[in-house]
């Protein structure tokens, strides 16, 4: 087994799961769909997904980030936004989205 850091094959990047019963949940991909952060590790993060904030049944602030294509628009792409973001990671803190000076389309685009 080869290292991630040497290897051509970027399988491990993402994959489709064609036999789940909920897919496409997220709609806008454009790309090949990325399964792969089906439960994306961003969720406890600060990120420019474009989520909103709802208070569960115990008054504790959530994400909502159904609306989020971000980890899922294409293998390459959504597998180099996940890595950027957490390169530095910020905890989340409960408020919703600040929007932030960030090019989305340069870090989706980065190989």
């Amino acid at each position: 087994m080869e290292p991630r850091s040497s290897t051509q094959n970027e399988g491990y990047k993402g994959f489709t799961n064609t036999a789940c019963p909920f897919l496409p949940c997220h709609s806008g991909v454009q790309r090949e769909f990325n399964c792969l952060f089906c439960y994306c590790p961003l969720i406890a993060y600060q990120c420019p997904g474009p989520y909103r904030v709802y208070l569960d049944k115990h008054g504790v602030r959530r994400k909502d980030c159904s609306a989020c294509t971000l980890p899922h628009d294409g293998y390459r792409a959504s597998w180099n936004f996940i890595q950027r973001w957490l390169e530095r990671p910020e905890l989340w803190d409960g408020r919703p989205p600040v929007p932030r000076q960030v090019n989305l389309t340069k870090a989706l685009k980065r190989n």
